[in-house]
């Protein structure tokens, strides 16, 4: 019951409760009729007694009785006795074979699985003295029709139920058909990542239509804050640019000073590293900045995945040395396929430099390429410092570094890499996974479909 949806449940207490009350106001509909024919069959009879009575009359030599004594009329039969109790003239039902002595009142019998009710009244005939009337009905024929009732009922009740099932389902659809288009919307603003959607909902202003009207008014505020930091973001770009590219065409003018002091050229030095890092951070900035804004070219071409490669681990085995880090290859060759030559090799070069940055001295850093299930699986693993499981989640996110063991001095990375090639497997139709360790080192694996319809099928504008 608890993973059905709600509108299934709904639809089910619907019926439930439907059918408890139908069940409820059966019962007392047939309670209800069967007094009211027992009551209704004990008035018309005993009506009909006094009423036969008042047209007896003795005429001197014989009793006349009325015709009413010899019809039987809604299963009432009437026959008339003398005071001595023999029977004068009437009707006795045919099923009615016991001598029932008479006996003022009214008073039930059972007779060959029969149940009789039988009104027994004595008036006074002028001349001839006390004559007795008796009616007789069979309460089993009275309540023939309620048990015809309620097998009618028995019958029809499973198609009541059917009936509020479906009745139930077809109302609780259309109750939660604007919720249905409320999800729709949120899952397209999801997938697509498009937050100019809007839910839209028109028709009768209920509690649904005010919560998709919130809704929209929340995603105008979302969409606000998310253009306002897009821009900022280029704009401190753009601006940063400069002053940066000023700084260190100073720095280099000023290394070429042959007068500088030791001190001086060292400090010099520092003010140029730090200055190359932060137009790297800008430049990886612009970067995500141009992707958020879908203004990043992705110019897809039929390449040599294998030998590009090849070329970025051979480039980054000079940087790996100077931390006697051993850069190990197994890469299939031959592996064609559609992707951004730029991209793809940034990719690489990413993933590379951060098991670098993050590797021990003296360990080892294994880059694979393979083509597996017509997508091209890459891997890069190290036996580094590794991450903990509770921050792995974090880690595609922009200026996230795991800790203070992960940002020492000789780190120069600004958070922004690993948001880049998730970007960039993602924009090529792909995913990308990680696998790590606190001290055994981590494992990044993507897989890139080769074919380009593949890459159009699954390609779509990625969270950055």
């Amino acid at each position: 019951m608890k993973k059905l949806p709600l509108k299934w449940k709904l639809t089910i207490l619907y019926t439930a409760f439907m059918t408890i009350l139908t069940v409820v106001m059966l019962g007392v509909l047939l309670s209800l009729s069967s007094s009211e024919i027992l009551s209704s069959a004990e008035k018309e009879m005993e009506e009909r007694v006094f009423s036969v009575s008042e047209d007896m009359e003795w005429n001197g030599e014989r009793l006349r009785l009325d015709s009413d004594f010899y019809e039987v009329e809604n299963g009432i039969y009437l026959s008339a006795y003398d005071g001595e109790g023999d029977l004068i003239g009437g009707r006795l039902p045919y099923e009615f074979t016991q001598d029932v002595p008479l006996e003022e009142g009214l008073h039930k019998i059972s007779a060959q699985g029969i149940q009789w009710e039988i009104r027994d009244a004595s008036f006074e005939i002028p001349g001839y003295g006390t004559v007795y009337v008796r009616g007789i009905i069979s309460i089993t024929d009275a309540e023939s029709s309620l048990q015809i009732t309620i097998r009618l009922s028995l019958i029809l009740f499973p198609l009541l139920v059917a009936l509020a099932a479906v009745l139930g389902y077809l109302f609780v659809r259309r109750v939660f058909r604007p919720v249905a288009g409320i999800t729709a919307t949120a899952r397209e603003i999801y997938e697509k990542k498009d937050l100019s959607k809007r839910i839209g909902l028109t028709g009768e202003k209920n509690e649904i239509y005010v919560m998709a009207e919130t809704f929209d008014l929340m995603l105008d505020k979302v969409e606000q804050a998310f253009e306002k930091e897009k821009r900022f973001t280029s704009d401190a770009s753009h601006e940063l640019r400069t002053p940066v590219a000023v700084i260190l065409s100073q720095c280099e003018y000023l290394l070429e000073d042959g007068e500088l002091s030791g001190e001086e050229r060292s400090a010099v030095e520092v003010i140029r590293q730090k200055a190359r890092n932060m137009s790297k951070m800008i430049a990886q900035l612009l970067f995500l900045s141009r992707a958020d804004q879908s203004r990043q070219a992705v110019h897809k071409e039929l390449l040599d995945l294998s030998l590009i490669t090849e070329m970025a681990a051979e480039e980054q085995i000079e940087i790996a040395g100077e931390k006697g880090i051993r850069i190990e290859t197994d890469i299939q060759e031959g592996i064609e396929g559609y992707v951004d030559e730029t991209l793809f090799i940034r990719l690489w070069m990413n993933l590379i430099g951060n098991g670098i940055s993050y590797g021990k001295k003296g360990g080892w850093l294994k880059v694979g390429l393979k083509e597996e299930n017509g997508r091209a699986c890459g891997c890069v693993e190290d036996n580094g410092i590794g991450i903990s499981e509770e921050q792995l989640p974090h880690i595609w996110e922009r200026f996230y570094q795991a800790d203070s063991s992960r940002t020492g001095k000789e780190n120069t990375g600004s958070g922004l890499g690993l948001p880049i090639v998730k970007w960039i497997v993602e924009i090529h139709g792909g995913e990308i996974s990680v696998e790590s360790a606190p001290g055994k080192g981590s494992r990044f694996c993507f897989f890139i479909p080769l074919s380009k319809k593949q890459g159009e099928n699954y390609c779509k504008q990625p969270e950055s």
